[in-house]
């Protein structure tokens, strides 16, 4: 067993599965998408993106530009996020969070393809 590929493994799900957590729930509700969790969706998909950076094979590169995308997407929710909560005057209203879930959606699908890739990459793995 490479423990490499088993540390990349779990960053690549955690991502997704962290990211899900937050995004699953009613678009527009703030109490039903808990901001440390997208704080740690954030952190963990960072983390993914690092040690993607070390793959020079193609499906590698798509790996990265995934995560790079999932990382831009979370990045910008956790800006919305806290502009709508500590500058906007009208405070984290339901559009704010329909916005911040919105790109957390994106940043999703980036994580889910991101392991499908993983997925066959893994079953396309021949012992030599």
């Amino acid at each position: 067993m490479n423990l490499e590929k088993v540390v990349f493994g779990f960053f690549v799900v955690l991502a997704a599965t962290l990211n899900f957590g937050f995004f699953i729930g009613d678009i527009d509700r703030p109490e039903l998408h808990n901001p440390y969790e997208l704080f740690a969706a954030v952190v963990v998909n960072l983390i993914a993106t690092v040690l993607k950076f070390g793959d020079r094979t193609q499906i590698g590169a798509v790996h990265l530009a995934t995560s790079l995308v999932a990382d831009l997407q979370l990045i910008g929710a956790s800006l919305m996020y806290g502009y709508a909560v500590y500058v906007s005057s009208a405070g984290l209203t339901d559009a704010w969070m329909a916005s911040v879930v919105s790109l957390s959606g994106g940043a999703l699908f980036a994580n889910v393809v991101s392991v499908v890739l993983l997925v066959v990459e893994t079953v396309s793995f021949h012992r030599g």
